[in-house]
């Protein structure tokens, strides 16, 4: 285990790049200053500062996109409670969650139960319950996040007056369906909407997915 002095990097942080990448965004963020514990939490990742994933673990709370339709984890903040240490504890196995969307979609990186491209990033799609490889890495990632191609990739998974709807989810919080979009029922505009906890979300998205796996 590398220590939290050798963990950060003072001479080619990768915090610069990530400023440069946001002054470039299409859509609305919020960046959040990082918490009391984002020491802890970068030694938890055993990540340098000097990459991407490491630089918003330790400089920043998080980041909150597209009216707070994405919500990518950092160290925490009061905006953005979870940090990625402790929400990744008994869900990431295999895989490290590093964000999460309004309609309860996951977005992980692939450290060996999602595939063979390792450090890849993945989706877990509220649409069908499964996995599906995005083909870019984590930094690749965040420049996606805030460019005009989200919204090209949430096609069909929003709906007339969404930006509306936001205003009183929390980032804690998302989006639930019934019937559920991956049935054949299901849609964002037929279906009913429920705010839950993002965190009982998953739990549902790991039960039903099993019970649809047993089927197959």
């Amino acid at each position: 285990m590398k220590s939290p002095q050798e963990l950060i990097d003072h001479y080619n942080p990768a915090l610069p790049f990530i400023e440069k990448m946001l002054e470039d965004a299409a859509l609305d963020f919020l960046l959040l200053p990082p918490s009391s514990r984002n020491v802890e939490v970068l030694y938890g990742l055993q990540v340098s500062t000097r990459s991407t994933l490491g630089s918003i673990a330790y400089d920043t709370g998080g980041l909150v996109i597209d009216h707070g339709w994405l919500r990518v984890l950092g160290s925490g903040d009061p905006q953005l409670s979870r940090n990625l240490i402790d929400w990744n504890e008994g869900r990431g196995v295999g895989y490290l969650l590093v964000a999460d969307d309004a309609v309860g979609g996951f977005f992980a990186i692939n450290s060996g139960a999602l595939g063979d491209d390792m450090g890849a990033m993945y989706y877990w799609a509220p649409d069908t319950l499964r996995w599906e490889p995005l083909e870019i890495g984590y930094t690749d990632f965040l420049g996606w996040a805030v460019s005009e191609r989200l919204a090209m990739f949430y096609d069909g998974l929003r709906w007339n007056g969404w930006q509306h709807d936001l205003e009183t989810l929390k980032t804690d919080q998302c989006f639930s369906f019934f019937p559920f979009l991956w049935t054949r029922e299901g849609s964002v505009e037929g279906s009913k909407r429920t705010m839950i906890g993002i965190g009982e979300q998953f739990e549902m998205n790991v039960e039903l997915a099993a019970t649809l796996d047993n089927r197959a």
